[in-house]
């Protein structure tokens, strides 16, 4: 039997959790109708394979028609969820893992124009300024309806063959009713710290009377709301003591922090930039203060931070939730001592982004989560070996070369600089995102044990390619730097890439263009700011940064908020114009009727790249597909076989930005669809 900390077993109550790691409750947002369907299932069946003790579906699961999910959330009020729910678990159970989910009702956490268009509910009028709901303060019959809702609710879990349930009680009605920020209502629900913690006890008394003692409860809550006036620390532990007290839960899952703003979220659910397990002392502190069995997760990526979780005792059971959306199998990597080979996370936050801008989950460098239907975590061998030869390292490049690699293929890369990353490099240059080129070096490493040939510093032409007898082309040169959108004045700006390259020093009154709304044009930002220099970022989108989305925001804006940085939106720059020593920009609006201008000394343009793709020009008519993908068969899965030129000697695709510009997830997502097919 392993001696390390992470594999030992831990017994919950009458459930044995075969190892220390747990996935912890999370919405992906793939239900659909509200039901975990076929999709939804493969995601979680996936993560069961992979090893883990312990998953956790549903991020959560609304037990009342007035707590309508502000995202894709299962449905737990409606009884048609049981058999799906029975499917699932048998499913899970069968690849060896525990499964539990998570219920919650809203409250003010919602919005009344979704679902039912019922009013919103909660122990005062306040709104939570994310979701903007002003909310009807909640009636004594309201009270009895929606603890009966959670305990029926509880009830069809039981019956779809859940292990237990987790209550959400962070930012949801449950911890509404236990922060006095957000209660304002009398006795008996309302005032002293027993009456709000009321509630909750109530909620689960209803629900251990249904679903018996064989059947796990937990909580998932905010032991410091981290907030003026709201749940303090010391709160926090008469909180805790009181939960392990009532004799009516199993165990803790401790968070801190709040989630009524982006920047409050972003501290509680940290992303790439920040510190690694910032409230893994503090839930070792709750474990410690109660002797009580204690779950933690927050940005705990890598397993030498997991281990020592476990180790020093800190926690029971410990949750890696983005990392296993980023490699589902990583339990069964470290009982095959391969740690080396889990995909890392690099808390980019491509998923819990998407999710809350309304999309379903995608890990930005794994894209078969989310899509284990259609594509594969394993690589399957090919049944031919074949010479593949990729131009290009950016993310697209180190995807088809891995992948190909994987197939057993012979795979020879090329590529015009020294190292490989491309785009990748470049933005990892930046402090906060320096974590992004483990997407790189990951797969550097895979394709070194694959046999990989990497040829660097190597400017790749058709000759070049041709002289490798290569059965298929792979273009993934990437795109430049796209400046050319003024009406006059072109010559006179310069890329965001410029800036973060460092190959332009920055000026002292700068404005920058962010046409595109992604992350370089923050990132150049940000570096002119840090120098002291006026610095104006405009937009002609009516919001800000749109492609960066709301919980990678929150570090720009606390970073430019502190500078001489003006924001501004629904204004488009027109041209551009010396004067003196310095700059005019021409300034309109998409809107019609304005036209202003500004005097600076610097005009950055971030509008995206045009793709490189001369070399694919080149091959295209000396392929035998002349380029051409069938996206049937691609989205299908199923080789291509589009023949133009029957004298061609190999087949040509692009992919990434070589083909238009779009995000690292694309890139990776293109060249895995299209090489495992290869």
């Amino acid at each position: 039997m392993s001696n390390d900390p992470l594999l030992q077993p831990f017994q919950l109550k009458h459930l044995t959790l075969k190892n220390r790691i747990i996935v912890t409750s999370h919405e992906p947002a793939y239900p659909e109708d509200g039901m975990p369907k076929v999709r939804y299932r493969a995601y979680t069946v996936e993560r069961a394979k992979g090893g883990v003790a312990l998953t956790m579906t549903a991020g959560s699961a609304a037990v009342a028609k007035d707590s309508p999910p502000v995202f894709n959330n299962l449905l737990a009020y409606k009884d048609e969820i049981v058999p799906w729910i029975r499917e699932m678990t048998d499913a899970v159970h069968e690849a060896g893992a525990a499964i539990m989910i998570q219920l919650t009702h809203l409250g003010r956490r919602t919005r009344w124009d979704k679902g039912d268009w019922l009013p919103v509910v909660a122990p005062s009028h306040l709104r939570e300024p994310a979701h903007r709901a002003y909310p009807k303060k909640i009636e004594d019959w309201d009270i009895e309806r929606i603890i009966k809702d959670f305990a029926d609710a509880a009830e069809r879990m039981k019956a779809g063959g859940m292990d237990g349930v987790e209550l959400e009680a962070y930012g949801h009605l449950i911890d509404q009713f236990a922060s006095p920020l957000t209660n304002e209502l009398d006795a008996p629900y309302g005032g002293s710290l027993e009456n709000r913690m009321k509630f909750c006890f109530d909620v689960f008394s209803a629900i251990r009377k249904r679903v018996g003692e064989d059947f796990i409860l937990g909580v998932r809550y905010t032991a410091d709301e981290q907030l003026k006036g709201g749940t303090s620390k010391a709160e926090g532990l008469e909180i805790s003591r009181l939960l392990r007290d009532s004799g009516l839960i199993d165990y803790l899952n401790v968070v801190r922090g709040h989630i009524d703003t982006d920047a409050g979220l972003t501290d509680l659910i940290p992303i790439q930039g920040m510190a690694n397990s910032p409230h893994l002392d503090f839930a070792g502190e709750i474990r410690a203060a109660t002797n009580f069995p204690t779950f933690h997760a927050a940005k705990i990526p890598d397993v030498a931070t997991a281990r020592h979780a476990i180790a020093s005792g800190k926690v029971d059971m410990v949750g890696m939730t983005r990392a296993h959306m980023t490699d589902p199998h990583l339990v069964r990597k470290i009982m095959e001592k391969r740690e080396e080979d889990i995909r890392p996370c690099v808390g980019a936050n491509y998923c819990l982004d998407r999710i809350y801008q309304g999309g379903a989950a995608y890990c930005i460098h794994n894209p078969a989560t989310g899509r284990e239907l259609t594509l594969p975590h394993d690589i399957p061998k090919a049944e031919k070996r074949r010479k593949i030869v990729v131009i290009g390292t950016g993310p697209a490049g180190m995807e088809a070369a891995r992948v190909a690699g994987e197939r057993g293929h012979d795979v020879v890369v090329f590529e015009a600089a020294d190292k490989p990353g491309g785009q990748i490099r470049l933005t990892a240059q930046s402090p906060r995102r320096r974590e992004m080129i483990s997407i790189i070096d990951w797969r550097m490493a895979q394709c070194e044990k694959l046999g990989v040939t990497f040829r660097f510093n190597t400017w790749a032409d058709a000759d070049t390619v041709l002289a490798e007898a290569p059965d298929v082309v792979i273009i993934a040169t990437g795109g430049m730097a796209h400046t050319e959108v003024l009406e006059d004045g072109n010559d006179l700006v310069v890329s965001a890439w410029d800036i973060v390259s460092g190959d332009v020093k920055p000026g002292t009154n700068v404005l920058v263009f962010d046409d595109a709304g992604d992350h370089s044009g923050l990132q150049a930002a940000e570096i002119i700011a840090a120098t002291g220099a006026k610095v104006e970022i405009m937009t002609p989108d009516r919001s800000f940064a749109p492609e960066v989305m709301a919980m990678n925001l929150v570090p720009y804006m606390r970073s430019l908020q502190q500078k001489d940085v003006t924001f501004t939106v629904t204004f488009r720059l027109e041209a551009v114009a010396r004067q003196g020593n310095g700059l005019v920009a021409k300034v309109g609006s998409d809107y019609g009727g304005v036209t202003q201008t500004r005097l600076v000394d610097q005009v950055i343009i971030n509008n995206g790249t045009i793709p490189l793709d001369d070399l694919y020009f080149e091959l295209k008519g000396l392929s035998s597909n002349g380029g051409e993908v069938s996206y049937d068969d691609l989205i299908a899965g199923q080789p291509q076989c589009v023949v133009r030129n029957p004298e061609g000697s190999f087949q040509l695709f692009r992919i990434g930005d070589a083909i238009s510009a779009r995000n690292t997830h694309a890139a990776i997502h293109d060249a895995l669809r299209l090489v495992k097919d290869l």
